[in-house]
């Protein structure tokens, strides 16, 4: 069931107004991959980020690594309502990020918790795009990235990362080189 977030307590508090739906990769290397990545979303769904709630997860993937790290990934990703401002809400998850042990020395490095924001969608509107400093929407990687793609096709089939004219996750997917395919197999267990 989904619970609308409490607006009157957080206007003023450095959020937007009107609701947004967004999508966030949840993606894990190190440790308890699985354990880390059903702690997040759980965590996710019982408040951690100020004005968000998740609405529903992916099913989860095990990746072959992109970059230096060696380790297997789990990835997945997850729906969320919030009524918070981008910035806010990526705070909020590198904080979350944090608490689960990441550590960010290099890029791609292996991290024990991974929070991407992937798409912001105002209520009504098209997909958000924005480019400020630390963050940019839809997320720059997210079309060419098969453990970005196939999670969210599983919660958005026809969800355009660029807008109406662009094209769907699903159309993005199906368009991969077999040389840029990660996705070992799908994991039975569930998120939350």
């Amino acid at each position: 069931m989904l619970v609308e977030p409490r607006r009157s307590s957080l206007m003023g508090a450095g959020v937007a107004v009107a609701p947004a739906t967004l999508y966030v990769g949840l993606g894990s290397n190190l440790g308890d991959r699985l354990g880390t990545l059903q702690a997040a979303a759980r965590q996710l769904r019982d408040g951690a980020v100020p004005g968000t709630v998740l609405v529903r997860s992916s099913p989860v993937y095990e990746t072959r690594p992109l970059g230096p790290s060696t380790a297997v990934y789990m990835n997945a990703a997850v729906e969320l309502r919030t009524v918070a401002e981008p910035q806010a809400l990526l705070a909020a998850l590198q904080l979350l990020e944090l608490r689960h042990g990441r550590t960010r020395r290099t890029r791609w490095e292996a991290r024990t918790l991974d929070l991407d924001i992937l798409c912001w969608l105002p209520m009504g509107l098209d997909a958000l795009e924005l480019d400020v400093p630390g963050l940019r929407l839809p997320h720059p990687e997210l079309t060419r990235r098969d453990f970005v793609l196939a999670p969210l096709a599983a919660l958005a089939p026809e969800l355009r990362p660029h807008g109406g004219a662009g094209a769907s996750v699903t159309e993005l997917l199906a368009g991969l080189d077999a040389a840029d395919r990660t996705i070992v197999a799908q994991v039975a267990e569930q998120l939350c």
